[in-house]
């Protein structure tokens, strides 16, 4: 489903006039088009199946490489998201870290980014985030195990409310092998950058 650029438009237009503002003075004529741009990519994941990314998948033993298959986790660190919190509506952003056992198929590693900027392109909270990044991974591939551990700022923690500039937020989301806590120690060591 696509973003109504016309009708968000016209609601932020309106929401000027409602904290007192003229949404016709000349630096806020533009603001309600330059909203509905903004919704538009924010929100572009509404409705996209996140799974879709992951459909091509590699053959571990019969692929490019079948003499080097992995014994562990397949990992991508730092993977750079953006979300907009649906309490407020104000956006948070941060750090995603991926890792799963992988069976007999393996993905592209451009796919796991691809996977969390749809589900993030939502109204979210953060620990659904991780939740869905990991349910549609392990739904979708061959994996024994998946771990999703994210590292975001908040704006609605770190401009209003308690106002805390330097707080972030962490959430981790394990399935499979990864839910015994020796082996999700480990990884997530290895994903936050201190068993490197």
């Amino acid at each position: 489903m696509a973003v109504d650029r016309e009708r968000v438009s016209a609601l932020v237009r309106e929401l000027l006039e409602a904290i007192g503002e003229d949404p016709d003075r000349p630096g806020l004529r533009a603001t309600p088009e330059r909203v509905a741009d903004a919704y538009a990519e924010f929100f572009s994941g509404v409705g996209e199946d996140a799974a879709a990314p992951l459909a091509h998948t590699i053959s571990v033993s019969r692929g490019p490489a079948p003499d080097t298959l992995p014994s562990g986790a397949v990992m991508l660190r730092d993977i750079r998201f953006r979300s907009v919190c649906e309490h407020h509506l104000l956006p948070f952003a941060g750090r995603a870290h991926v890792a799963y056992l992988p069976g007999e198929q393996v993905v592209g590693l451009g796919a796991l980014p691809r996977v969390i900027d749809i589900l993030a392109a939502r109204p979210q909270v953060q620990e659904r985030l991780g939740e869905q990044i990991a349910d549609t991974i392990a739904g979708s591939l061959d994996t024994r195990g998946v771990l999703v551990v994210l590292d975001a700022v908040h704006e609605c923690v770190t401009m209003r409310g308690g106002r805390q500039p330097s707080a972030s937020t962490v959430t981790i989301a394990a399935r499979g092998e990864f839910t015994e806590p020796v082996a999700r120690a480990e990884v997530i060591a290895l994903l936050t950058g201190g068993g490197l």
